[in-house]
Order: structure tokens, then C-alpha cells, then sequence
């Protein structure tokens, strides 16, 4: 069992929880994720490692509330347990070689980007980091972004805060000004990524997303969290659990990811109205 130290809103539907896991603290980099079960008979799903302490043996995670499942987690408070917490699983971000980068996160995948970010301020590399949301009420990690970027640009879709337009915007802006990056690390919704990586074609930049397909064990058996890369010339299907989740923007097939993605939304939504209907019988 394992238990939720704090628990904090982010914003109306994202929440942060310190989760007391010494051992996954211990081991856990950025870029590499677990597996948890809110109780015995409840569904495995992946998060990504948001931090660790490992001297307070806990690990943060944060999430949407999109399903049954993250509903659920929701209702947990703090000095309850979940049933299990696996990790730390996937490949760590990779930052040999890396001097200059470009972080672009979108909504609450700025979660998995600030780890990214703060490792390599730690290691001395120059940060740029765009962060885009939908709207100002969606924002998060604004502060936790600023203090290990030496340059943080925000954009709103709505134009409600910061900057009006998408993390493109300001990217590419810069690439025509001249200015080049060792990567481009996109983390957010695929479309982002995309997009992301389109910009950045044109100039030669080399760019790395964080994929987020449907998984189940962590493990590679399932085969479920499957992507196909363009790899010279030809398809290659890999795995995101073990040879991601982070891949080169330029080999994903984007459009399959996305689509494959798109069929479990209906799925996620009837789970979320179970969870609440169930939970509004418990409270009757």
C-alpha cells in the first residue's frame, strides 16, 4: 500500500499528489513513468513521474480527471493508500550532448515537461520553455516553469493571459530569427506535437515527443501502447512502454497515434459518468 502525503488542485480538473513510494524516489529520472491501481480491483493506468524527493521517499504525480479511473484517484485524500505503484518504467529523458533546448508543454502535459526542464537546468543547459493552455482557469506550473527556465514564454488559445495564440507561435518566430536548438522537446496533446514538429522541420531542428497511447501492463506485453515510426523509409511498430515514451518527432505517425486515441474517448466518458453515478448513490 501506498500513501498519498498531500494532495493539491491544480486547477478544476488537473490535481497533484506526493505519493509515498521510497524505493520508485529512489530510482526514478525524468521522462520514465508508473503504473498505479487506486484499490485491489481497480484498472492499471500510467503516469508519468511530475518529481521525486528522495530523502521524503515520495514521488509527485499529477493528472486530468478524465476517466473512471483518474475520477476515483480524485476522491482519494490525504492518509489514504493505493493499492500499488509501480515504477519507475520507460526510458529516462535523454540529455548527453545537450546545451540549448527548447521545452514546448501543452496543457497537463507541462507535468511531464517541467521534470525535463529542471533536469537540464540542473545540468547547465541554456532553457527555453513555452507552455500553452486553452484558457487562463487550465494554467499550471507557471512558477515551478520560471525558476529553471532562463526564458519562459506562456500563450493562452483564448488570449485570456499571457500571450493570444498556440506554443507554435513564439517557436517559430524564433527558428526565423535565426535561432537554433540542440532539441525541441514537445510534450502535450498529440496535435500539439505535431504541429510542434512541423514547425520545426523546415530549419533541421531535431525534435523529441513524449507519446501517451493506450497501455496496460508497462511491460511490453500487451502491446497495446503500440506507435508506428517512419524509420528510412519504413514502418517500424514500437512500443512506448519500453523504447519511450519518448521517440523523434520526425519518425511518429502522428495522424495513426491520434486516432487510435480518439477511440477510447467514448470509453473514458462513460467510466467518468459510472464513477460519478456510483459515487452519488454511496453519498445517498
Amino acid at each position: 500500500m501506498y500513501k498519498i502525503v498531500s494532495k493539491k488542485p491544480l486547477n478544476p480538473t488537473v490535481t497533484q499528489m506526493q505519493i509515498e513510494a521510497p524505493l520508485v524516489a529512489r530510482k526514478a529520472k525524468p521522462g520514465q513513468f508508473i503504473i498505479l491501481r487506486v484499490d485491489a480491483d481497480g484498472e492499471r493506468i500510467p503516469l508519468t513521474v511530475a518529481g521525486t524527493d528522495p530523502e521524503a521517499g515520495t514521488v509527485k504525480i499529477i493528472f486530468q480527471i478524465v476517466g473512471g479511473t483518474t475520477y476515483r484517484l480524485n476522491e482519494k485524500e490525504e492518509g489514504e493508500y493505493l493499492a500499488d505503484f509501480v515504477g519507475p518504467l520507460g526510458r529516462p529523458t535523454e540529455t548527453e550532448g545537450i546545451k540549448k533546448i527548447c521545452i514546448v508543454g501543452g496543457g497537463v502535459g507541462c507535468a511531464i515537461a517541467l521534470p525535463a526542464a529542471e533536469e537540464f537546468h540542473r545540468l547547465g543547459a541554456e532553457v527555453t520553455s513555452i507552455i500553452g493552455f486553452r484558457s487562463v482557469d487550465l494554467l499550471i506550473l507557471e512558477d515551478e516553469f520560471r525558476a529553471c527556465s532562463d526564458r519562459l514564454i506562456v500563450m493562452t488559445d483564448d488570449g485570456s493571459y499571457a500571450r493570444h495564440g498556440n506554443v507554435t507561435v513564439p517557436l517559430k518566430e524564433m527558428l526565423e530569427a535565426g535561432e537554433r536548438f540542440d532539441l525541441v522537446l514537445a510534450i502535450g496533446p498529440g496535435v500539439m506535437m505535431k504541429f510542434t514538429t512541423l514547425t520545426c522541420k523546415p530549419f533541421g531542428v531535431p525534435v523529441r515527443v513524449s507519446m501517451n497511447p493506450i497501455m496496460i501492463d508497462g511491460t511490453g506485453m500487451c502491446g497495446g501502447c503500440r506507435l508506428t515510426l517512419n524509420q528510412d523509409g519504413k514502418k517500424v511498430t514500437k512500443f512506448a512502454c519500453v523504447d519511450g515514451p519518448e521517440f523523434d518527432g520526425y519518425e511518429v505517425d502522428f495522424d495513426e497515434a491520434m486516432s487510435r486515441g480518439r477511440m477510447y474517448i467514448p470509453y473514458e466518458q462513460h467510466a467518468l459518468e459510472r464513477a460519478k453515478d456510483c459515487n452519488l448513490l454511496k453519498e445517498g
